[in-house]
């Protein structure tokens, strides 16, 4: 007999399939007016290349530019190196078609988080508008790529369900993972930690696996971050020593700031930072929004921590799309909206929105791409 309660969640990851489908289809194309190799682009260039080298000779390995700064693989968490590592020992494949592997995983894994978080708090139609939103973003094309983007997502997606449906030695479990595969896992525990601290409030007592959970939520990213102090020798900056070699750091959006103030000496340069300003404020309305809409505590902490980051840190400024992708819940009012058409109607706009999104990450991975 058919579960009639999981043909939302069925349609949500047939959507999401198809889209990322329609994604790869548009790039094969692309490439072979180009010349180049789908292949290599997704799993052998940009970050992707780091992964790989983490997993097959492990840490230690770095580059020295003219300037004087050093690229140290340091800088890249540990989670997806070693799933590479295992998947190829269990399989025939290298480490990069491994992380490619990997990667297309966890984009099923997180499409149907995202489905999971935006069916709970606004119902199925939302819910698998969310993913379909998620899919057609512009650089969704990373998605698909060996790296980290996706495997983060499922970690946060899923932990921030457990959070809300008061699962709290999973939701503690998965935090600690994400906080093992990226930087910004730190958004995941401070997420957790606010939904039991008003747990704790209203209960008036500590239950032993919210306390447990909590206490497990950090210690992936806390473990990474002071072995890495350790090996280097800068105790608890040293990873912010590491980070600061590649130019990275936060600055509360000075820098960024300036990238786009730099772009108004010139009239297709102001256009363009005419075009960065109207998407931050795009960015901060949608989580006004959330707010307005109520969206569940953990939620806005974890999209307000994300954003903050993704905006206010120093350096390549071209990587700030990939890095906001994780802040799924923004997308939720965008999904709301969607979610209160009629199908056929909702259908066409994210169908425009996902060819679109197709052309463009082809175009995208063909130029400058997701550093």
């Amino acid at each position: 007999m058919i579960d009639h309660a999981k043909r939302p969640a069925a349609t949500a990851l047939a959507v999401y399939a198809a889209v990322r489908a329609l994604g790869l289809a548009a790039l094969a194309a692309w490439c072979a007016g180009t010349g180049k190799s789908p292949h290599t682009l997704l799993t052998a260039r940009w970050d992707s290349l780091w992964y790989t080298r983490v997993a097959e000779f492990g840490y230690g390995w770095e580059v020295r530019l003219p300037d004087g700064s050093v690229h140290s693989n340091l800088a890249f968490f540990p989670l997806l190196p070693w799933l590479e590592r295992a998947v190829s020992a269990l399989t025939p494949l290298g480490y990069a078609d491994a992380g490619l592997v990997v990667s297309w995983v966890a984009s099923l894994v997180a499409a149907a988080g995202i489905f999971a978080v935006a069916d709970h708090v606004y119902g199925r139609r939302a819910g698998v508008c969310a993913v379909a939103l998620w899919a057609v973003l512009p650089v969704g094309v990373v998605q698909s790529m060996a790296y980290s983007e996706s495997l983060f997502t499922a970690l946060a997606a899923w932990s921030l369900y457990a959070v809300l449906t008061g699962r709290w030695l999973a939701a503690g479990a998965l935090a600690a993972l994400a906080g093992l595969t990226r930087p910004v896992g730190g958004a995941v525990v401070l997420a957790l930690w606010a939904a039991a601290a008003v747990a704790v409030r209203r209960a008036g007592r500590v239950e032993w696996r919210l306390a447990l959970g909590a206490l497990l939520a950090p210690l992936g990213a806390a473990a990474y971050v002071l072995w890495v102090g350790h090996r280097t020798g800068g105790g608890l900056f040293g990873y912010l020593d590491v980070q600061e070699g590649w130019g990275n750091g936060f600055d509360g959006g000075y820098a960024f700031a300036k990238f786009i103030g730099a772009k108004f000496t010139s009239v297709p340069g102001a256009l363009a930072g005419l075009g960065l300003i109207v998407g931050v404020g795009l960015l901060i309305w949608l989580y006004v929004v959330g707010v307005r809409q109520r969206q569940p505590l953990p939620l806005l902490v974890y999209t307000g921590v994300v954003l903050v980051l993704a905006l206010c840190a120093a350096g390549y400024f071209g990587s700030k799309p990939r890095l906001l992708m994780p802040a799924f819940p923004l997308l939720f009012p965008l999904a709301v909206a969607l979610a209160r058409l009629r199908t056929p109607r909702s259908a066409a706009v994210l169908g425009g929105a996902a060819v679109l999104s197709a052309v463009y990450g082809a175009f995208w991975l063909n130029g400058s791409g997701p550093p």
